[in-house]
């Protein structure tokens, strides 16, 4: 006997339709590293915003996704400690490490980005402007 739930079934759509718009937006044609990318900078993100924004976030995040964004949380080490464009960046490279098609700076920066444009088509204008103000001023350009 198939059993469905709507609300999983809604929540893996939406969940494949963001990685589908990352992968278009970077021209990649591997879903296993959009999944990856998204991962990584939600979790860098996560670590970058204080405890209720964290959460304000994650509220707006699809069912799936929000699972996603929460994983490996621990609130009590909630702010990451060094808050750089440098140190966001190399978090990022350390998980794509193996990856060889990642291979500058700037494709990092290329992934952060649109990342980042993902969440501002799908999460509310009020929440990105909270995020933005938040995050220290050179991260806040990836937004632009």
């Amino acid at each position: 006997m198939a059993m469905h739930v709507s609300a999983f079934e809604k929540t893996i759509e939406k969940s494949n339709a963001w990685v589908k718009e990352l992968m278009q937006d970077l021209q990649w044609s591997d879903p296993q590293r959009g999944y990856r990318a998204l991962r990584v900078v939600l979790h860098a993100l996560r670590d970058h915003l204080p405890l209720g924004e964290t959460v304000q976030l994650g509220a707006q995040l699809p069912m799936l996704l929000r699972g996603l964004y929460y994983e490996g949380w621990r609130p009590a080490d909630r702010l990451a400690k060094e808050r750089h464009e440098a140190d966001f960046l190399l978090r990022i490279a350390e998980y794509f490490d193996n990856d060889s098609e990642l291979e500058t700076v700037g494709d990092l920066s290329r992934m952060v980005s649109a990342v980042f444009r993902i969440l501002s088509r799908h999460v509310s204008r009020g929440e990105i402007a909270d995020i933005v103000h938040l995050l220290p001023r050179e991260l806040r350009e990836y937004w632009a």
